[in-house]
């Protein structure tokens, strides 16, 4: 029996929601919105579907309902503009994440949070400072996302399953995310080596690394630029978070946490390799990045951390 409430019935907290539904995640979904009538409305639609699924339960709330979660997934907050950046969202989604903070902390204080709303590693580190909760259990959603696009972008170039790549993106869910490229592998073969070793499989494009990772960098705007939103990736990648926390075997996941001297960075959040499991993101996996990787993820934390020192938490 897994519990999991979802605040914001948005596009992203509807369709984290329904993906529950159909995974079958949880026996009991609360959507809570400060918009009552559209997570009724959402709820509804999603509940009248149920027959098709697992059974569960799945409804519209107050914040007295998540009560007993076993997970809150947080997705509130002001959406990203075409042409803006997350960062630019940084202060307004700050205080809508407090007020969200404020009520729910004392109704599930037990349960394990994951921060989807953007500038995500700005208000997975204003959580974890505004409420004590331990921060193994504050887990933002990162660069999973970004992992997963790296992953499907290099697939298309060698066709293969997406899951035979084996690539991380690190750093802010941003434009300071960086590829470590040295430790990128399709089938434990380097990514640099696979077109060499694939024997009578006709011609492989160069792998154009640039061209990955702005791919990468510019999907998430590229999508809004064409459809206003993104929902759908993202909703797989946090019900992906949800299953590794709910399955009792640990997972290793680019998601955002606080560190703590990892690779010199002290008190930012930021992706890094986690060892995700039923104790939450309980360990950090230290990768053997170049110097230079070093140096983009130091980059990478400074540029967040100018956002947290210009912000009022």
């Amino acid at each position: 029996m897994n519990k999991i409430t979802v605040i914001g019935s948005g596009s992203v907290g509807s369709t984290i929601a329904y993906s529950l539904t159909v995974m079958g995640l949880a026996s009991e979904i609360v959507m809570i919105d400060i918009n009552g009538e559209k997570a009724i409305g959402e709820a509804l639609d999603i509940r009248q579907g149920i027959p098709f699924c697992n059974p569960s339960i799945v409804y519209a709330g107050d914040y007295e309902d998540a009560e007993g979660s076993d997970i809150v997934i947080i997705t509130s907050g002001v959406a990203r503009k075409p042409g803006q950046s997350r960062l630019d969202l940084a202060q307004t989604n700050v205080n809508i994440l407090k007020s969200v903070a404020d009520q729910i902390v004392k109704h599930a204080p037990d349960a394990t949070y994951v921060i989807v709303s953007n500038p995500v590693d700005i208000l997975t580190y204003v959580f974890c400072k505004y409420t004590g909760i331990p921060e193994e259990r504050v887990i933002g959603s990162g660069t999973i996302l970004d992992t997963a696009r790296l992953r499907a972008r290099v697939a298309e170039y060698y066709s293969v399953n997406q899951k035979n790549v084996h690539a991380y993106v690190l750093g802010e869910h941003g434009d300071s995310a960086f590829v470590p490229w040295s430790v990128a592998n399709i089938s434990n073969v380097p990514i640099e080596d696979f077109h060499n070793a694939v024997l009578n499989a006709g011609e492989y494009p160069e792998l154009d690394k640039d061209e990955i990772e702005e791919y990468v960098r510019k999907s998430g705007a590229s999508v809004i630029q064409r459809k206003g939103a993104t929902f759908y990736a993202v909703s797989m990648s946090v019900c992906h978070i949800c299953k590794c926390l709910l399955s009792g075997i640990d997972t290793t996941l680019t998601v955002s946490t606080m560190l703590h001297g990892e690779y010199g960075i002290e008190d930012v959040c930021l992706s890094l390799l986690n060892i995700v499991g039923e104790n939450g993101a309980h360990t950090k996996i230290m990768l053997p990045l170049t110097e230079e990787e070093v140096r983009a993820l130091h980059k990478s934390a400074e540029s967040l951390k100018e956002v947290i020192n210009s912000i009022e938490i």
